[in-house]
């Protein structure tokens, strides 16, 4: 299937550097499709002038629409704002810092013409630190293990999805949707395909250990409950071996005798320490779910668009205007998300 027209969708967050290089080459890439295009740049609360460069880029080219959170949600919301602004058949994502190269999107839609539901691009030879490329290697294997989903780079930004895939990310109510994980769950045949890896061209990542920590914990949380059976099975492991313990220090003391006992008092503590830290453990991932539903049952918002720019905002704007210019005046709040 050759798309009709395909949304580039980019998150951007304090990279005034790199967005002139990123517009020209995406622009470029664009325009050698042989179809429509557009490339939604997804302000998330920059601090820097990265929302001005937007503006003035959607102002001066057609294909730009400029996506302005009122603040910083974080990456994976500013990616499900662009999600809902896009109208391709297909959407692709990419970052903004132009490690994941514009010139790699062809391969990727060829994936999806091929029948491919989602295209998942696997970073060859990455130019990421030690620490990031160890710490991605482990995320992904264990979510092969939880997912059954054999996707070797959970970690590449740059994928791309057929439009019923997005429909289905969009209307779930998670708070903390992983957005290629929950993709991949509802796709029915998945493509891997290596693409090239840039070093940073500008800036510094945004990424600090504490945040890449929470996004793999997001990760892990939001696709599965595999911890709290794994927390129930540690638990009756223990518990048995603490039961067998227990009776085996109950022979030593009538074999031994009272004195004997007496000497493994450090031994008990320790074992009921032991079984303090794995409640305290299994309280803490218990609580971190019921956390997660309460935000859902809530449904709050996942952000607030503050303003959108662009020629087809101003199209949109205009007959919105047009049509409100002729109906009668109703009062209300207007909503501020999907």
């Amino acid at each position: 299937m050759t798309p009709g027209l395909v949304s580039l969708v980019i998150p951007v967050y304090n990279e005034q550097d790199n967005l002139p290089e990123l517009v020209r080459r995406c622009l470029a890439v664009g325009r050698q499709l042989p179809c429509a295009f557009e490339v939604i740049l997804v302000n998330d609360g920059s601090r820097d002038d990265s929302a001005k460069i937007i503006e003035a880029t959607a102002a001066r080219e057609p294909e730009i629409v400029g996506v302005l959170l009122n603040r910083n949600y974080g990456q994976h919301a500013a990616v499900l704002a662009g999600l809902a602004e896009a109208r391709g058949d297909v959407v692709v994502t990419l970052d903004a810092d132009l490690q994941n190269p514009p010139e790699e999107i062809p391969k990727l839609l060829a994936g999806i013409e091929s029948g491919a539901d989602v295209v998942s691009g696997v970073r060859r030879r990455r130019k990421d630190t030690l620490f990031r490329r160890v710490a991605s290697r482990i995320m992904n294997k264990l979510m092969l293990r939880i997912t059954r989903v054999d996707v070797g780079d959970y970690g590449c930004m740059l994928r791309a999805y057929r439009r019923d895939v997005v429909d289905a990310v969009l209307a779930c109510g998670d708070r903390s949707a992983y957005v290629p994980a929950l993709a991949n769950s509802f796709a029915g045949n998945v493509h891997e395909m290596e693409v090239d890896h840039a070093e940073r061209q500008a800036g510094q990542s945004k990424y600090s250990v504490m945040k890449l920590l929470n996004l793999y914990f997001d990760l892990l949380v939001s696709a599965t409950t595999a911890p709290l059976r794994l927390m129930s099975m540690v638990g009756v492991a223990l518990a048995l071996a603490g039961l067998a313990f227990g009776v085996l220090l109950l022979v030593l003391r009538f074999y031994y005798g009272p004195d004997w006992a007496a000497q493994g008092v450090f031994t008990i503590f320790a074992v009921l320490f032991l079984f303090l830290g794995v409640q305290l453990i299994g309280m803490g991932l218990l609580g971190e779910y019921i956390g997660r539903i309460s935000r859902d049952v809530q449904a709050r918002p996942r952000y607030i668009v503050g303003a959108r720019v662009g020629s087809r905002a101003d199209a949109e704007a205009n007959a919105t205007a047009g049509e409100s210019s002729r109906a009668p005046v109703r009062s209300g709040a207007r909503s501020a998300s999907a």
